[in-house]
């Protein structure tokens, strides 16, 4: 089974949707969720460039991410 990465972060979750990473689920942890994202080590990658403000996304396709996680975070509450 391949490990998944995880983040509480919907900044960080949103720049990996919208880079294509797949997002697999969301996971509830106490008064918050986690983002579960298939492929690990790809997201690992896209994790440090984020921080590193080394990440480049398109405008359009990091809003339409942050849109989704939100729709499915309401969903969930």
């Amino acid at each position: 089974m391949q490990k998944q990465y995880k983040t509480k972060d919907i900044f960080e979750a949103t720049a990996m949707l919208a880079k294509k990473a797949k997002l697999d689920s969301l996971e509830r942890e106490g008064n918050y969720y986690l983002f579960v994202f298939d492929d690990y080590s790809e997201c690992q990658k896209l994790s440090t460039q984020y921080w590193r403000n080394e990440l480049s996304v398109m405008a359009k396709d990091y809003t339409d991410a942050f849109r989704t996680l939100k729709d499915r975070l309401f969903a969930r509450t």
